[in-house]
């Protein structure tokens, strides 16, 4: 079976409930998963998307923060939801597809703006949330399995616009860099854009501060497709649909996608 995904950070799925119905139309990716859903479940416009195609739902929700959800054309069941360093947030979901493939959506604390846990409680937590990752993947002994979301982490060089300036910007410090390694290592996953589109800069996100973000150009790569090393080989067509961030209304994210053949 041949599936497409696609993760995107939506920032209030009600708010743009138009570009998401946009993106299934022109898109159509299989499984569409989204982060900082901004809503209880009830609240979300879960029929409008039944009615574009996506009757498979998984999701938790949060009341004006947070919130993952799974939106699926294939038949799915909910497999997971964890809630790592014990925060409350609704950032997780898993959901098993019917070729009994796993896919984990994550929306990883973004970290406040200071990268110091001992003045900044947010990146305390961001740092306590991918230890806890860690750990899971640990003790999960992860098989089968994709692996999406906002990480709110740009690991490499490139991942930037610019390095040497980014050094000290929550986002990309060695200290959450490191921490992201540490659990991509524990999980054995492979970052799948990165394996179809291993040379030149990337971006899946550029501020909502910026002008002309467009010609500005000051992006990062915190959105993210991983896949365990048994079905990595499956996964191709890496993209990032840039124009997305230029529609009506738009979040600052722009959709990742990849296609695997399992």
């Amino acid at each position: 079976m041949a599936f497409s995904l696609a993760t995107w950070n939506i920032n209030s799925v009600r708010l743009r409930e138009g570009i998401v119905l946009k993106l299934m139309s022109e898109e159509a990716p299989d499984v569409l998963c989204l982060q900082e859903c901004k809503s209880p479940v009830e609240k979300m416009p879960l029929d409008a998307f039944a009615a574009a195609g996506y009757s498979h739902v998984v999701a938790r929700g949060q009341k004006g923060y947070n919130g993952v959800a799974i939106l699926s054309k294939i038949p799915m069941e909910e497999a997971a939801s964890e809630d790592f360093a014990d925060l409350g947030h609704a950032r997780h979901i898993a959901g098993r597809l019917e070729n009994g493939v796993t896919v984990h959506n994550f929306y990883v604390p973004a970290g406040g703006d200071v990268a110091d846990r001992t003045v900044n409680e947010k990146f305390g937590q961001k740092l306590d949330y991918l230890t806890g990752m860690r750990d899971w993947f640990h003790a999960q002994q992860m098989k089968s399995s994709i692996l999406v979301g906002d990480l709110n982490i740009a690991p490499r060089e490139d991942d930037v616009w610019d390095h040497k300036k980014l050094l000290k910007v929550v986002s990309h410090t060695p200290i959450e860099v490191e921490h992201l390694a540490e659990t991509q290592d524990a999980g054995g996953w492979v970052d799948i854009t990165r394996k179809d589109i291993p040379e030149g800069r990337l971006y899946s996100w550029w501020s909502y501060r910026a002008r002309d973000w467009d010609a500005a150009d000051k992006g990062r790569r915190l959105d993210h497709i991983w896949a365990t090393p048994d079905i990595a080989n499956a996964g191709h067509n890496s993209r990032i649909l840039r124009d997305v961030r230029g529609w009506e209304k738009p979040s600052d994210h722009a959709p990742v996608f990849a296609t695997f053949d399992l």
